[in-house]
């Protein structure tokens, strides 16, 4: 990735370090009764994430899943209205409507997550025919996991995107576990040569917590959509190292205690950070780097924190009732 700046590689290190603190102050309001429900976090998978949409231009469209706090960090949104929407405040990204399993930021072009696995699939394949009929050069990516990979819309979604060669890339985030399902004891085969049945590339990063390896992958995937040529499917093999869920009581002997300290020991952001000391960027820098990070958090926080609960007058609002489609 010689072609890659400095600049560049230190956003990347950024936008992970964004990812991990927000989620890790994502969790500890959870359980402190400061977040309504529960939350999904990326912690462990900030490579798979931040490579990902680093690939994507500015205007492209994404669509998430229930983990998709990291999405829209991945692609330049602010943490302010990300941690306000959390908490449905008035000044989140939806109006504090959304919550942590609905959210969604249209000035990234994040076009929105769902707790239905899989269902976001189909609004990025719509959003990338949106872009091949106004030939507008835009692409669009799908996040979804390994538990999302059996499920019929996605092949649905494949096979329209393979026979209008739609711009488009379909993204496995395949952390290895649906909830506490091992994805080897649900899903046949390996997930990327799926694509060869409906005429797209598949490629699999078999170690996804390498962030140079993911931008890689999905940055072909990108050039190849924008030239016309179609979609392609990416599956990216990677670890969440934190629960299914935060603030829920869930099984959690599920996994191999050994499994999960070699994943631990391949943390994407200490492995970033060592590549980054070896291309010569001062240590010093770096330190400052994650103080400005959590700074950034705190204000996330403190803008939280100040911020107003929607006033029930407008619960109604942004709605589509009865009466305006009559209109």
């Amino acid at each position: 990735m010689a072609d890659l700046s400095r600049d560049t590689l230190l956003e990347m290190q950024r936008r992970m370090l964004r990812i991990r603190a927000f989620d890790e102050r994502a969790s500890k309001m959870v359980k402190r009764g400061h977040i309504p429900g529960t939350v999904h976090t990326s912690i462990g998978q900030e490579a798979q994430v931040v490579g990902a949409t680093m690939a994507l231009g500015d205007g492209d469209y994404m669509s998430g899943n229930h983990r998709s706090h990291g999405h829209p960090i991945g692609k330049g949104s602010p943490l302010g209205p990300l941690m306000a929407e959390l908490v449905g405040k008035a000044t989140g990204v939806c109006k504090g409507k959304g919550g942590s399993l609905h959210l969604a930021d249209f000035a990234v072009g994040s076009l929105g997550e769902s707790g239905i696995v899989g269902s976001s699939i189909p609004i990025a394949t719509g959003a990338a025919l949106s872009s091949k009929v106004l030939n507008n050069g835009k692409v669009a990516l799908a996040f979804f996991g390994d538990g999302a990979a059996n499920q019929g819309v996605l092949y649905e979604s494949m096979n329209l995107a393979g026979v209008w060669k739609l711009p488009m890339i379909f993204l496995c985030e395949n952390n290895q576990y649906a909830l506490s399902t091992p994805a080897h004891t649900v899903t046949s085969g390996v997930i990327a040569e799926r694509a060869a049945g409906f005429g797209m590339p598949g490629i699999r990063v078999e170690n996804g917590q390498d962030i140079l390896a993911v931008y890689e992958a999905v940055s072909a995937a990108v050039d190849r959509a924008r030239a016309g040529e179609g979609p392609s499917l990416v599956e990216v093999v990677t670890y969440r190292y934190n629960e299914h869920s935060e603030g829920l009581r869930l099984k959690t002997d599920y996994r191999d205690a050994d499994e999960r300290a070699a994943w631990l020991s391949k943390d994407p952001i200490v492995m970033l950070r060592e590549y980054l000391e070896g291309q010569g960027f001062d240590p010093a820098q770096l330190d400052e780097l994650e103080a400005d990070v959590l700074a950034e958090v705190d204000a996330a926080v403190e803008f939280t924190n100040q911020s107003p609960y929607p006033d029930p007058s407008v619960a109604f609002d942004d709605l589509y009732t009865d009466k305006e489609v009559a209109a």
